[in-house]
């Protein structure tokens, strides 16, 4: 996989927030794509536990490409890319195959064989679970994302990091991120309607932001935090209804992430408000923080985005 000299040699790794709805990870794997996506980049490595937005990133970077486990269509058979030798002049340059789901049609080796098959003849395969191909592969991703509560973008070398790291790592947070997104359609539900209207969303670690533009919301916040405890204490059944909805309990609600959610609301752990509504100077918005997991509960947002490690 020759890069004719050009890359990013000093590129370690960065990390994003990993969003919660469609549209938020369209926009940051157009933001990816631009920022960090080479044309001399043949082999691409997505990591993530299902259900963790890695297709949804993938559509953001690659606009138009046809995904061969996508859900909304009719999965591609047989997979293009174990016929690319008989399209002839006729083929597409770049390739999807999500190696845990085709491990059900075709044995992990012939999948190894047909993307270094690929790569040899310039074209780019993106391949999601590439930690479950990579030791058949022998070569690391030019480019390797993993998706869990952060989305970490790095270049590996022959020195790593290696995509078991990368997976442990996202693997571990992406409960988090589930939890988080539970907790944030929570505190929509029990929103004044007029509020939820003109509320927008943020990331924070372990946590959301709601967002208000204009005047600041007119909500109780310690009412608003017992609501959501009641509802989580009831440990209420959560269910993808479809791409713009999630069942929670009996009730149907608009969401955008329908499949990044936790099996039930018990399993949000320590969820808390911050008790006061913060106003943002650079964003001109007033601002309900909400976080999940282990904290002090504390009026305190110094620590909210610590990059001390966990």
């Amino acid at each position: 996989m020759p890069y004719s000299g050009k890359m990013q040699n000093s590129h370690y790794y960065t990390v994003f927030f990993a969003p919660r709805g469609r549209d938020r990870m369209y926009d940051l794997g157009m933001q990816i794509a631009q920022m960090y996506l080479s044309p001399y980049d043949k082999l691409i490595g997505i990591i993530g536990e299902a259900g963790s937005g890695k297709s949804m990133l993938i559509k953001g970077m690659f606009p138009g490409l046809e995904l061969t486990n996508d859900d909304n269509g009719v999965n591609m058979r047989p997979l293009p890319l174990l016929e690319i030798d008989d399209y002839g002049f006729y083929q597409a340059h770049t390739y999807h195959v999500d190696i845990r789901f085709e491990a059900a049609f075709t044995q992990p080796g012939m999948l190894a064989e047909a993307i270094l098959n690929a790569i040899k003849k310039g074209k780019r395969v993106i391949v999601e679970h590439f930690d479950l191909i990579y030791p058949l592969l022998n070569i690391n991703a030019n480019l390797m994302i993993g998706v869990g509560e952060e989305i970490i973008i790095t270049r590996p070398t022959i020195f790593g990091p290696l995509p078991s790291e990368v997976y442990k790592r996202v693997s571990n947070s992406v409960k988090y991120r589930r939890m988080t997104h539970t907790a944030e359609d929570l505190c929509e539900i029990f929103l004044p309607p007029e509020e939820l209207k003109r509320c927008r969303h943020r990331d924070i670690k372990h946590g959301f932001l709601l967002c208000f533009d204009g005047a600041p919301p007119d909500i109780d916040l310690v009412e608003l935090e017992f609501k959501v405890e009641d509802a989580i204490h009831k440990d209420l059944p959560i269910a993808y209804v479809d791409e713009e909805h999630v069942r929670i309990g009996d009730l149907v609600h608009p969401c955008t992430g329908p499949r990044t959610h936790v099996p039930s609301t018990g399993a949000v752990e320590d969820f808390r408000l911050l008790h006061r509504i913060v106003f943002d100077p650079i964003e001109q918005c007033y601002i309900i923080a909400g976080r999940v997991g282990p904290g002090v509960r504390n009026d305190s947002i110094d620590d909210v985005n610590d990059i001390q490690e966990d």
